[in-house]
């Protein structure tokens, strides 16, 4: 009777032991689920970060070419100014040229 009571009590004891080895499984297992999800979050928080950097090199890209393009344009404005100018001083020239033959 004794020796059943004892084999009973040692198989109660590693029962409670794989119950805690399993539980402490579960445990791990849950953190390194945590930790993976957090570090998959991270490094879409990164990529999300990179887009925005993207856009906003891509913006600021857009607003240099508009300026280049503003100054072209103002530059050939200047040019087509002066070349009126020119053009006025030759007329004016031929004229008092006219008048003085």
């Amino acid at each position: 009777e004794r020796a059943r009571e004892r084999e009973r009590e040692r198989e109660c004891e590693s029962e409670k032991e794989r119950t805690k080895e399993s539980e402490s499984e579960r445990v791990s297992v849950r953190a390194s689920a945590r930790a993976s999800a957090r570090e998959r979050e991270r490094a879409r928080e990164r990529e999300r970060a990179r887009e925005r950097g993207s856009k906003r090199e891509k913006e600021r890209a857009r607003v240099r070419q508009r300026a280049r393009e503003r100054d072209t344009a103002r530059e050939r404005g200047r040019e087509g100014a002066r070349e009126g100018e020119r053009a006025k001083e030759r007329d004016s020239e031929k004229e008092r040229e006219r008048d003085g033959e």
